[in-house]
C-alpha cells in the first residue's frame, strides 16, 4: 500500500444542525493535523446534514442528507485510492464511515475494518434510540442498516469476518434498545474496553492488524469517545471507564502504521466542548505518533 495520505475534511454532525462535530475538520487543521500525519490536504467535501425529523421509512434523522453525504464520500474516497493516495478522513461524525468503506471497496475489492469506538454502532433505523446516522455505521457497512442507505452505497462494504470492533463499553445499555449483538454476526471480532485491557492494548492492536491484513487491505476508524470522559471530554456522548491516552496510543499504533492500511478516519471530536483546545492538541499528537509507528 502507498504511504501517502490525503487529508479530506468531512464537516458533518448527525444531530442535523450546525456546529458541534461539523467544526472538527477546520479545528484539527488549525492545530496542525495535516502536517503532523504527513498528508497532502485534499480540502473539505461539500456536505452537510440538516434537519431534526426522523424519516419514517429509514428511521434516520435528516435521511436524505445522510444518504447524499455517503454517496459523495464514496466517490471521493474511491477517486483518492485510485489516484494512489491513502485517504485520511477528518470528521465530522461516524456517519462518514459508510461512504468511506464503500469507496475503499469500490477501488480495492475486499476490505476490512478496525473500528475503535466506545459504542458498538450496530443499531439500525428501528433500534436506534436517537435516529442519528452515527448510531448505525457498522450495521450499514455490514448490510444490516436501513435499506435505502445501504443500497445508495452499493450494499454491504465489509464481511463480518473482516471486521473488528475494539474498546466498546455500551453492550448492556444498547441491549435495552434491541441492538444487534456482535456475537450474531458470523466471524466478527470484538473486544470491549475491559477485554482489550486484559489482553494488552498493543498486543490487541498487533493481533487485529495481522488478522485483517491476512485477507487484504483494511480501514481504520477512530471515534474519540473510546477515550474516558475525564481524559477527553470534547465529545458528545461521554462515558466513564474508557481508555487513557497511553492505552489508545498502544492500541492504535500497530493498526495505523501497518502497511495494509487502506485509509483511516477520525470522528466525534466537538471543538465547541474544547475550550483552550487541549483535547484537540492531544488528539493531533496521538494521531501523528500512531501513523509514525
Amino acid at each position: 500500500m502507498t504511504t501517502v495520505f490525503a487529508a479530506l475534511g468531512v464537516p458533518i454532525y448527525s444531530v442535523g444542525r450546525s456546529g458541534g462535530t461539523e467544526l472538527s475538520p477546520r479545528a484539527l487543521r488549525s492545530l496542525g493535523l495535516v502536517d503532523t500525519i504527513g498528508a497532502r490536504d485534499a480540502g473539505d467535501l461539500d456536505v452537510t446534514i440538516r434537519g431534526d425529523e426522523r424519516d419514517p421509512a429509514t428511521g434516520i434523522v435528516a435521511s436524505d442528507d445522510v444518504i447524499a453525504t455517503s454517496v459523495k464520500i464514496r466517490g471521493a474516497v474511491a477517486d483518492l485510492v485510485a489516484s494512489g493516495s491513502r485517504p485520511f478522513l477528518i470528521g465530522g461524525c461516524c456517519t462518514e464511515l459508510v461512504g468511506a468503506l464503500a469507496g475503499a471497496r469500490d477501488a480495492l475489492g475486499r476490505v476490512g475494518l478496525a473500528y475503535l469506538d466506545g459504542h458498538l454502532d450496530l443499531y439500525d433505523g428501528e433500534t436506534s434510540p436517537t435516529g442519528e446516522a452515527a448510531d448505525m455505521p457498522v450495521s450499514v457497512a455490514l448490510g444490516f442498516g436501513p435499506t435505502a442507505w445501504s443500497d445508495a452505497v452499493g450494499g454491504a462494504s465489509v464481511r463480518g469476518e473482516d471486521v473488528a470492533i475494539l474498546g466498546y463499553r455500551d453492550l448492556e445499555e444498547s441491549h435495552t434498545y434491541g441492538v444487534r449483538h456482535p456475537d450474531t454476526v458470523p466471524g466478527l471480532k470484538h473486544r470491549s474496553n475491559e477485554a482489550v485491557r486484559a489482553a494488552g492494548p498493543r498486543s490487541t492492536g498487533s493481533e487485529v492488524a495481522e488478522a485483517l491484513a491476512a485477507t487484504g487491505p483494511f480501514w481504520l476508524h477512530l471515534d474519540v469517545d473510546v477515550l474516558d470522559e475525564a481524559v477527553f471530554p470534547a465529545t458528545d456522548y461521554l462515558m466513564p471507564d474508557g481508555f487513557t491516552l497511553d492505552e489508545l496510543a498502544a492500541l492504535i499504533g500497530p493498526l495505523a502504521s501497518h502497511p495494509a492500511l487502506a485509509g483511516a478516519s477520525v470522528g466525534c471530536y466537538n471543538p465547541e466542548k474544547d475550550p483552550g483546545e487541549r483535547c484537540g492538541r492531544r488528539l493531533v499528537e496521538l494521531l501523528g505518533a500512531a501513523v509514525g509507528g
